[in-house]
């Protein structure tokens, strides 16, 4: 326990001015290890080294960017069980869950392995005579990359792959929750052959080391997943500082699952619980809202409550886990409280809502779900990010629709029905960057556009090619033939 994870600051270790625990939600007697946190001086020292790095790096061949980075992949593919453990350790999730991120995070890095191959542009016909135009992308400088707790590795693959990929250096602030799988992650891109300075970890608190970065005027752009209100902060920062910030925005979001009376039961069930519980609904993704037509919201809450009754909460490393623990205390507090707050506000606690002890300390909660909801109650308008899913009813297909819309995100929606009339019309007609049929709201492709509309998000999208927009800058050059 002496051994301190350190910062990775221009290719070397560097220790912190002090240093946290990092403590398993399943096991609060368990230290996954102590992790150095950085400041000011910290952030300055990684953002001097990206500098000196960024003019080398940013003309390094396609090919060199491709070997680094499937490199990087390869070490985590392979070392898949191992960080999964790390992973479910630290920040909660079960094992299957924990080894599915990992194995998403190297086949992040492997695609912006090959989009490092792909990067081209346009050759134009002017319309005056005797010039030629060529439109490129170059990349932008020093990214900051500020990351939540609740996807720690697989979030910081989404940005760190495509800013490498696309000549960018980087400065990485993951969650003060969960820096392990970070520091690991930091460690196996320390042994690709990057050059140093390219990629840097400074580890601290978002009150210190994410300001410290995003006021920094030699830092081009900022990429941050976490919540609204600190997101909209950042933004007005960002838009305010000189020169003026790029900034990327994924903030969260109240996401509806549409069950029609005409969807397969079983399924919706599925969809349901899947996408409101598992993470332990620590998801943004999470279909939060299960907005549910008459004809079929007695049986779909009749068999939504005995699904979740028979599903095991335990520590997230037991095989037979299907839902850990809630991240730490503060977020167990803050779901107790909306379960208070909706039957407060007159909704029906049908199941769930309560701590749960099992054989090791941590902070365990009962799946939640509420039944005679209505979509101005705050339970079904907030982000509670917690296993807690809320019913409401509606009369039909349009009210479901309208429901749906009303909200101030607009990150993920679903719908589950037998009508390819109800679902065209849903794809076309929901408010948000995602659109799920007859599947959880919850999950995505590693290599398709990731974001939302409203407060969701802000800015280019993640993953995917869609992710050259935001990581890299356009150019058009003139040249004169005679």
């Amino acid at each position: 326990m002496d051994d301190i994870k350190a910062n990775f600051i221009g290719g070397e270790w560097v220790a912190g001015h002090d240093a946290a625990p990092n403590v398993n939600p399943s096991d609060t007697s368990d230290i996954v290890g102590l992790y150095a946190r950085g400041g000011s001086a910290e952030v300055d020292q990684a953002v001097a080294a990206a500098e000196r790095a960024f003019a080398a790096w940013s003309r390094t061949t396609p090919q060199q960017r491709h070997d680094v980075l499937k490199t990087i992949g390869d070490e985590i593919l392979t070392r898949r069980d191992e960080l999964g453990r790390l992973l479910s350790r630290e920040e909660g999730k079960t094992l299957a869950e924990g080894l599915g991120e990992v194995g998403r995070a190297g086949q992040i890095f492997l695609f912006f392995a090959g989009e490092a191959l792909r990067s081209g542009g346009e050759v134009i016909a002017s319309t005056r005579p005797g010039l030629g135009i060529e439109v490129t992308r170059e990349a932008l400088g020093v990214i900051g990359m500020i990351t939540p707790w609740n996807f720690p590795i697989a979030i910081p693959a989404w940005k760190i792959a495509p800013a490498l990929a696309y000549g960018n250096c980087v400065v990485l602030k993951p969650a003060d929750l969960v820096p392990g799988c970070a520091h690991a992650l930091a460690e196996i891109i320390a042994r690709s052959g990057l050059p140093a300075g390219v990629f840097n970890l400074v580890m601290g608190p978002g009150s210190t080391v994410g300001q410290a970065m995003v006021d920094h005027p030699r830092i081009v752009a900022i990429s941050f997943t976490g919540s609204v209100a600190t997101g909209r902060r950042i933004a007005k920062a960002c838009t305010a500082s000189v020169p003026l910030k790029k900034v990327q925005l994924e903030m969260g979001g109240k996401n509806p699952l549409v069950v029609l009376d005409d969807a397969d039961l079983d399924l919706a069930v599925e969809c349901a619980v899947n996408g409101t519980f598992f993470s332990t609904g620590q998801r943004c993704t999470a279909s939060s809202r299960l907005i549910v037509t008459a004809g079929i919201h007695d049986r779909f809450v009749a068999a939504t409550a005995r699904r979740l009754a028979a599903l095991v909460v335990d520590h997230a490393l037991k095989p037979a886990t299907q839902i850990g623990p809630v991240v730490d205390e503060g977020q167990l507090q803050q779901d107790l409280s909306y379960v208070s707050l909706g039957q407060t506000e007159g909704a029906q606690l049908v199941c769930g809502g309560q701590v749960l002890n099992r054989d090791t300390a941590g902070f365990y909660l009962a799946p939640a779900l509420f039944t005679e909801a209505d979509n101005r109650m705050r339970i079904a308008r907030e982000e509670i990010f917690g296993p807690v899913g809320v019913v409401i009813r509606v009369g039909d297909y349009d009210e479901a629709l309208a429901v749906a819309n009303d909200t101030e995100f607009g990150l993920s929606a679903g719908i589950c029905t037998s009508s390819l009339k109800y679902a065209s019309h849903f794809k076309r007609n929901a408010e948000t960057g995602l659109v799920m049929v007859n599947t959880a709201t919850a999950g995505i492709d590693y290599h398709v556009p990731f974001g939302g509309r409203k407060g969701s998000s802000y800015g280019a999208r993640e993953q995917g090619r869609a992710a050259v927009e935001f990581y890299t800058t356009v150019k058009t050059a003139y040249t004169f033939a005679g």
